[in-house]
């Protein structure tokens, strides 16, 4: 699933590209994926110009000069191409763009999860309104106050979007590992120190993930990177820091890599000591 740095690389080269290209026709081989959310047909958008790309969260939201917005939330396996439009269509291909200068934008999606939406009212997107701030953008004092609304299992607390936004499975794994703190500890245990760590590890990684992709990814924003993560994804592998195997657990319906000699502790009640 793209998170936040995967997709924060690709809004930038979609802004580079889309803004003033026009769509010049419109295919939907699967409308399975699309939500149209204003009534209006996808052949409204024929003869609109792109005008602006951002990012929100896990959703990407390419805006016309017609009021209207794309937003794209690519969820498990949902892929975008920006390509020739010679270029061979894949098998699971949704929806296609024709856009000046023979290009197309596809959205490709091997387990039809992702969702597509045609919106003039953003608040209308499942899930966008109740955002909590980027994972990113949040300072300090707002991450610890908000910390405190959430009171289960630190790793689910940061992959809530509603508690920050933008952050998945994989890099909450990463954030937890290199702040050092057991993903299954609940959040009233946590101390001081350890959620100055989590916030600081949280910026780091995502900061150093946004340049490693943006390097490595050029203008080809369907490719996903992960071979650089430290543990997400490496069960049974040497810990980068300390050699131990790395721990795979899979619970509340998803995998957990960790370090149990980085990231020690042992499933607990509710009930804990207050922090230090």
């Amino acid at each position: 699933m793209p998170e936040l740095p995967e997709l924060e690389v690709m809004k930038d080269i979609l802004q580079d590209n889309l803004p003033g290209r026009r769509i010049e026709g419109v295919e939907i081989p699967r409308p399975i994926v699309v939500r149209n959310l204003t009534e209006l047909h996808s052949s409204h958008l024929v003869g609109k110009a792109f005008t602006r790309v951002q990012r929100r969260g896990k959703f990407l939201i390419l805006s016309l000069d017609s009021s209207d917005h794309l937003v794209i939330n690519l969820m498990l396996s949902g892929q975008l191409y920006f390509c020739p439009s010679p270029q061979r269509r894949l098998a699971k291909t949704f929806i296609i763009l024709r856009l000046e200068g023979d290009m197309d934008l596809r959205y490709v999606d091997a387990r039809q999860m992702g969702k597509v939406y045609l919106t003039r009212d953003l608040s209308l997107v499942p899930g966008f309104a109740r955002q909590g701030p980027e994972a990113l953008e949040v300072t300090f004092e707002s991450f610890k106050e908000r910390l405190k609304r959430h009171r289960g299992e630190i790793k689910g607390v940061v992959i809530n979007q509603v508690f920050v936004a933008g952050i998945g499975n994989a890099y909450a794994d990463e954030i937890l590992f290199r702040a050092g703190v057991y993903p299954f500890k609940r959040e009233p245990c946590l101390t001081g120190k350890e959620i100055r760590r989590l916030y600081e590890a949280m910026r780091a990684v995502l900061e150093e993930s946004i340049a490693i992709i943006r390097e490595r990814m050029g203008d080809q924003i369907h490719l996903k990177f992960r071979d650089f993560l430290a543990v997400h994804g490496k069960g049974g592998s040497p810990c980068p820091r300390c050699g131990t195997p790395i721990s795979e657990v899979r619970a509340r319906g998803r995998l957990t890599n960790f370090c149990r000699s980085c990231q020690p502790g042992i499933m607990i009640g509710r009930s804990c000591s207050l922090r230090g």
